[in-house]
């Protein structure tokens, strides 16, 4: 009996030994990257998918930012409809709260402020940057910084941006650059200079920057309609796009408070709007690159970064699949498309008018559709049926400018062009408005397996702060 109570003793002294061990500490985000591809649904990442693998020749293979160990499916309803608007959606990633379509992280009445996780991250000391392909003052880059009772407050937005205290503003510029302040006309830039941002407006000034306590705000020096950057189709090698944004915001945030970042592919939604699937497919990869860099950086740090990937809402209803095509793909064909349906509208007001003058014009419309999209006689990538030159023939006609929809002007032989593009790649829309489809989540790093299963937009910046507590 004295053995088995000598040893009865030592298990017992064993449990109390284990029981007052200090568990692991869990890992904790000290840098949060926080990527939303507005207008992202998963057929247009599968989309782009589809074209590199149909360009290149080489096996179908995922974007990196597919291949993340986690992924849910997010509901994306406002409080006041199903379809969601980026301001109600942006609100609820940036908040955690639901709120009304358009209000800018208020509340349902408009009345209270919501703080967005960028303002609690910068509270606990963590430097923040704010990015968007899109105008800075637009509605998701605005949730995070700005409370407004409405989207279209564009000049409320920007003195919210001039009077911030986050770290770092880049990409696109403010929509709406003056307005009156106290009984005077105040210009914005001139504002946020005088509020301590160190503005940058040249690739010379933003390759020049270097890690400092000066907040910044960086617009591209070219840029396009709504003070956006230009869509990725119609940038040249020497545009500074969303990654080198994304790669310049890193080395300037770095410090060992660590940060956190949002970046926004905006544009994926604006060419969805306007069903121009191969400029999406080139803002799908454009985001994609930005979100390598911040691989890049997890790779240095895989125990103190988290990088969660998301969109606010579905745009354009995309189909991978139509009558037209049965089973049939081709999204290669898509490379034949060399600016976007905005640039061609635009090209074409400028050198046609479609006025219906007569067959000469409309033959150099055509030439110009063959030269920007591949479509044509015989020698061209895909030839124009009979049938098919007839339609544009009525449309040059009849139709002359075209009609405007959300986020686009396109003019109609523009729509009709990306159209057969669309057809034929094997693909199809259903809207040019947002759509209620869940949208995907993929997460990397720290707490990344709480981002699996079925989660509510309410959840992303919930999760993503318990990372950092």
């Amino acid at each position: 009996m004295g053995k088995l109570r000598f040893i009865a003793i030592v298990f017992a002294s064993l449990l109390v030994f284990i029981s007052c061990q200090v568990e692991p500490e869990e890992p904790r985000a000290k840098y949060v990257f926080y990527f939303i591809g507005d207008g992202m649904g998963l057929a247009q990442v599968i989309a782009a998918e589809a074209f590199v693998s149909d360009v290149s020749g080489e096996d179908y293979a995922p974007l990196n930012f597919r291949r993340f160990p986690a992924t849910g499916l997010v509901s994306t309803y406002a409080t006041n409809r199903f379809i969601t608007g980026s301001a109600a959606a942006g609100t609820a990633l940036a908040t955690g709260e639901k709120t009304d379509i358009n209000r800018i992280s208020r509340d349902t009445s408009g009345a209270i402020p919501l703080e967005s996780i960028a303002e609690k991250a910068k509270a606990k000391g963590m430097k923040v940057g704010i990015i968007s392909s899109v105008s800075i003052d637009h509605a998701t880059p605005a949730v995070f910084y700005a409370k407004q009772q409405s989207r279209s407050m564009n000049f409320e937005i920007g003195l919210d941006l001039t009077q911030s205290d986050l770290d770092f503003f880049g990409g696109g510029g403010f929509s709406v650059e003056e307005g009156e302040l106290d009984g005077k006309n105040v210009n914005l830039y001139d504002l946020a200079v005088q509020n301590d941002f160190h503005y940058i407006n040249s690739k010379q000034g933003f390759n020049e920057l270097r890690p400092s306590d000066k907040k910044v705000l960086f617009v591209n020096p070219e840029l396009g309609g709504g003070a956006s950057m230009l869509y990725a189709i119609d940038q040249d090698d020497d545009y500074i796009d969303l990654a080198g944004i994304t790669a310049g915001a890193i080395n300037y945030l770095n410090n060992a408070n660590g940060f956190f970042m949002m970046v926004e592919g905006g544009k994926i939604d604006w060419a969805s709007h306007a069903n121009d699937l191969a400029t999406v497919v080139y803002e799908v990869l454009d985001f994609a690159a930005a979100i390598d860099e911040a691989i890049k950086f997890y790779h240095q740090h895989p125990n103190e970064t988290l990088i969660v990937v998301t969109a606010d809402h579905e745009t354009g209803g995309l189909s991978l699949g139509n009558r037209a095509m049965g089973y049939g793909t081709d999204y290669g064909i898509l490379a034949n498309q060399k600016v976007s349906g905005e640039a061609f509208s635009s090209l074409m007001q400028d050198g046609q008018n479609e006025s219906g003058e007569g067959e000469a014009e409309f033959k150099e419309a055509m030439q110009l559709i063959e030269e920007y999209f591949g479509l044509g006689g015989e020698l061209a990538p895909y030839t124009l049926t009979a049938e098919e030159i007839e339609e544009y023939r009525a449309l040059f006609f009849e139709a002359g400018k075209g009609s405007p929809g959300d986020y686009s002007h396109y003019r109609q032989l523009t729509k009709k062009s990306t159209a057969i593009l669309t057809r034929q790649a094997g693909a199809g829309w259903t809207s040019s408005t947002h759509t209620a489809v869940a949208v995907p989540v993929y997460a990397l790093g720290v707490k990344h397996t709480s981002f699996s299963g079925s989660l509510d937009n309410t959840d992303i910046s919930k999760i993503i702060w318990e990372s950092i507590q």
